[in-house]
C-alpha cells in the first residue's frame, strides 16, 4: 500500500521523472508560463521553487547547485540574471497554477503554471490599489493643502449664494415699484373717466361755473 508517500511518481522511474521535471523547469524559466497536466504542474512547483529561492543569493555554489538540477547553462543564467531581481522581495510563492479545460483525448485535468511576477496584467491591477498601513506614519503635507482648497471652495459657494440673494432682493424691489406705478396710473385713469361721466351727465353745472367766472370780470 502507498500510505504516507507524498511524492507523485507520475508513472515514471526516478531518472525519467527527474529529466522530465528539469526540462519543464527550463521551459518555465525561458517562457515564464507553460501548459501541462495538473499533476505535473503541482510536481513542477515543488521542484522549481527551491531553485528560485537559491537564485536570490548569487554565489558560485548556488549557481552550481541550480545547474545540477536544470542541466542547462542558458536557463540557469536567465534565472540568476532576469528572474532573481524581480522576486528578491517575495518570500516564497513564486509560481501560480490556473486550472484549464480538460484535455479532449483522455479528459485529463490541464493547468497553466506561470511565474507570478511576470504576469503584466495582474501586476498593473495590483499597483493601482493603495497599500493599507496599520501603524501611524508621518502625516503627508498634502492634507493642509486639501483643507485649504475645501475652505476656498466653501467661501466661493457662500459668496455666490449671497450674490444670488442680493439679485433676488433687487428684482423684488423693482417688481414692487413697477406694480405701484401701474396701480397709480390705473387709479388716475379711473378718476378721469369718472369726471368725464359726471360732466356728460350735468352740462348745466359747467354753464353755472362759467357764469360765476365771468361775473367778477364784468364788475
Amino acid at each position: 500500500m502507498r500510505h504516507g508517500k507524498k511524492i507523485n511518481h507520475l508513472s515514471r522511474k526516478t531518472a525519467h521523472r527527474s529529466a522530465l521535471l528539469s526540462n519543464m523547469a527550463c521551459s518555465l524559466i525561458e517562457h515564464k508560463r507553460i501548459n501541462t497536466t495538473l499533476a505535473k504542474a503541482k510536481a513542477l512547483r515543488k521542484y522549481v521553487e527551491p531553485l528560485i529561492t537559491k537564485s536570490k543569493d548569487d554565489t558560485t555554489h548556488n549557481r552550481r547547485v541550480v545547474f545540477r538540477y536544470l542541466r542547462d547553462k542558458e536557463a540557469s543564467s536567465v534565472l540568476f540574471r532576469d528572474i532573481s531581481p524581480k522576486i528578491i522581495d517575495r518570500p516564497g510563492g513564486y509560481t501560480r497554477i490556473i486550472k484549464l479545460n480538460n484535455r479532449l483525448g483522455d479528459n485529463a485535468e490541464m493547468a497553466m503554471i506561470e511565474l507570478v511576477d511576470f504576469n503584466d496584467l495582474l501586476i498593473k491591477g495590483q499597483s493601482a490599489k493603495k497599500k493599507s498601513r496599520r501603524r501611524g506614519g508621518k502625516k503627508s503635507t498634502s492634507s493642509p493643502a486639501k483643507v485649504t482648497d475645501n475652505i476656498e471652495d466653501a467661501v466661493i459657494v457662500e459668496e455666490t449664494i449671497s450674490d444670488s440673494k442680493d439679485v433676488k432682493a433687487e428684482k423684488e424691489i423693482i417688481d414692487s415699484n413697477e406694480s405701484n406705478v401701474i396701480i397709480a396710473e390705473t387709479e388716475s385713469t379711473e378718476t378721469n373717466q369718472k369726471d368725464e361721466i359726471k360732466l356728460a351727465e350735468n352740462p348745466s353745472n359747467e354753464k353755472k361755473d362759467e357764469k360765476t367766472n365771468d361775473s367778477p370780470e364784468k364788475e
